[in-house]
């Protein structure tokens, strides 16, 4: 081919070449049957699938698609961070599966995308479910729902806005997660749903990814939810079940008395540590607690120490607490490396986790802590772990137990210096 290039040259070149770029990026070419706009007359059409499935690929492309068709498209993501990230800027992006003869220029401060035929994406984050408020679209596409902090509220709004042309429809691509709009997307006989695995799209994966998602799920029952995309029942064993978790759900929290950043650090930073849990819970002015933010996340001692330092601010908190069982004055050391003057107080568990965690659970049947929006990753740890059988506790619960267990429960369950 690149011979044959050569041999050309002006216009007969210059079509060829652009011919070659279309090939390249031809979508009917590369899909799969799941990824392929389906037929008939439907509105949403809902990929819940595996990790690595090919979500956010399926959906860039529909948006080009879409991008020739109708003057206004809506994209939602979970964060502006995640927009930026995943669906513009990420590998399976928009940028990405676009020629540069038709690549849109992406306008970050305006928050929109414009194609040279002139269609708009208008980028909305769900975070912020008011500003869907008013705006209307012919086409949208709804990133990672499963994982939006106020998932209902956000999906009401946009589809309402859901309204123009002739033929309004809307992808929403997500892994699952047994919650209320997951469910009802599932039970509407008029979307079309489409389902798949990790295990489906094992060609197109790099083998570092495949080895690492297969590595950390393979054989448990989250990975059924990670890798097959099953929507999990209850965990036997777990103190949590999913009914608590919605109940606990709060669109607004009232005024605070006392706002705490949890730390349970990881004991090391490599590749195959666990996450370090950094969880923000506040104490209203009705005696209840309420699940703020959770930062969990595999990070470094000063990635983690700068998150916790930055939320300790953003939500005005009254001091950080950090577990000293396993890190001793790590935790202190390293946060007092980068502000010194920050209220900081040392924790030591005298009990099992289990023992330290089953109080909290209670507060959580009487309805005293509730969560400012959902928390999907704390909130999927909480529905599956299996205490009672001795599973090991994830650190973003263990984040969460300590926060609350200083907000609301006896100091005989720890110590505090």
């Amino acid at each position: 081919m690149t011979k044959s290039l050569a041999l050309l040259k002006g216009p007969e070149r210059d079509q060829l070449e652009l011919l070659v770029e279309e090939i390249g990026y031809r979508w009917t070419l590369q899909a799969r049957d799941k990824q392929m706009l389906p037929p008939g007359d439907w509105i949403t059409w809902a990929i819940i699938a595996g990790r690595g499935f090919g979500k956010t690929r399926t959906g860039s492309e529909t948006t080009r698609i879409w991008s020739d068709q109708v003057p206004i498209i809506h994209l939602i993501a979970r964060t502006t961070t995640d927009m930026r990230d995943t669906m513009i800027e990420g590998p399976a992006g928009i940028l990405a599966v676009h020629p540069n003869r038709n690549k849109p220029k992406y306008e970050p401060s305006k928050k929109r995308l414009t194609w040279p035929n002139g269609c708009k994406a208008l980028l909305f984050s769900a975070d912020e479910p008011d500003v869907l408020r008013g705006p209307q679209c012919h086409k949208m596409w709804c990133d990672e729902v499963a994982s939006w902090q106020y998932a209902e509220e956000a999906m009401d709004m946009a589809m309402m806005g859901l309204r123009l042309g002739n033929n309004p429809q809307a992808i929403i691509t997500t892994t699952p997660r047994p919650i209320k709009v997951i469910k009802d997307l599932i039970a509407d006989t008029d979307n079309h749903i489409t389902t798949g695995s990790t295990y489906e799209n094992a060609a197109n994966l790099a083998k570092a990814f495949f080895k690492k998602v297969i590595k950390k799920y393979e054989g448990t029952r989250l990975g059924r939810q990670e890798l097959y995309a099953e929507i999990l029942a209850d965990t036997l064993g777990a103190l949590w079940t999913q009914k608590m978790i919605e109940i606990a759900h709060v669109k607004e929290a009232p005024e605070m008395v006392r706002i705490v950043v949890a730390i349970d650090p990881a004991v090391t930073s490599d590749p195959n540590s666990d996450e370090t849990g950094i969880c923000v819970a506040g104490l209203g002015i009705d005696d209840r607690a309420y699940i703020l933010e959770d930062l969990t996340g595999k990070y470094t001692p000063s990635e983690w120490a700068r998150l916790a330092i930055g939320a300790y601010h953003k939500h005005n908190a009254d001091r950080i607490i950090g577990e000293a069982n396993n890190g001793g004055d790590l935790i202190e050391t390293v946060i007092r490396t980068f502000q010194s003057d920050v209220s900081f107080s040392k924790v030591w568990a005298s009990r099992g986790k289990v023992t330290r965690a089953e109080p909290v659970q209670a507060l959580y049947e009487q309805h005293r802590v509730k969560h400012l929006g959902s928390h999907s990753q704390l909130e999927t740890q909480m529905t599956t772990w299996a205490a009672k059988t001795g599973e090991k506790s994830p650190n973003n619960i263990d984040a969460m137990v300590w926060a609350v267990t200083e907000l609301m429960l006896n100091q005989d369950t720890f110590f505090v210096v």
